[in-house]
């Protein structure tokens, strides 16, 4: 069976996910490899996220120097430790989140949609409901789309680590395998049968700058 995912924060249409098998749901205090993303490598990546000057929601917006260690603390948590996978991460919540202006959906403006990955509500509520210290607050809004997205965009770590959360709980390990040998194919297959929409220019450009920010050799 097939399910939506992401669209984009202004509004691109997404297509069906492919069937997905969940991995480890983490969380749980155990030891990861240490991952280290500068503010520099973001900036290379995101150009715009060097300032979050007249920018129009400033209250969403984060810079580069925000999103480097929440992004490198997520793939600690979730164990991303591949620099391919990391590249294609980075890469679609840059372009998912405007360069990170932007952590709830514009347009048409879904209830509930958002995080920098700008996931839909029912991926938010699967999400929120892998975290153990969001259980007690959750209980009372799990249906509520708006307000379990209010819950993950309290705390940076949650906004940032939607990516993370996504790559290891919703995509096969044939496509994670793929997506680590770096290549384009691989990455293509990542957003079109994982993330479930079109591997087109604008996103390949900020997979692009990933790919070569994090010095990963591609195929």
């Amino acid at each position: 069976m097939k399910t939506a995912i992401l669209l984009h924060a202004i509004g691109l249409a997404a297509l069906p996910l492919a069937n997905a098998i969940p991995l480890s749901s983490l969380h749980h205090g155990s030891i990861a490899q240490q991952v280290n993303i500068s503010a520099q490598q973001i900036e290379a990546i995101a150009p715009s996220s060097k300032s979050c000057a007249n920018v129009q929601v400033p209250d969403e917006c984060a810079t580069a120097q925000q999103a480097a260690p929440n992004i490198a603390k997520a793939f600690q948590t979730y164990k991303i430790t591949s620099p391919a996978e990391q590249a294609a991460v980075i890469g679609l919540i840059a372009f998912e989140s405007v360069e990170f202006r932007y952590n709830k959906n514009k347009s048409p403006g879904v209830p509930g949609q958002g995080t920098r990955n700008m996931q839909s509500p029912a991926f938010n509520k699967k999400y929120a409901e892998s975290i153990p210290a969001l259980a007690e607050k959750l209980a009372p809004v799990a249906d509520k789309p708006a307000e379990v997205l209010n819950l993950l965009l309290a705390d940076e770590r949650y906004d940032f680590a939607s990516g993370a959360w996504f790559l290891t709980t919703q995509c096969t390990d044939a496509v994670r395998k793929q997506l680590q040998s770096g290549s384009e194919a691989g990455w293509r297959q990542y957003i079109t049968d994982c993330v479930g929409t079109e591997a087109n220019e604008d996103r390949k450009a900020y997979w692009q700058r990933a790919v070569q920010a994090l010095g990963v050799k591609t195929a």
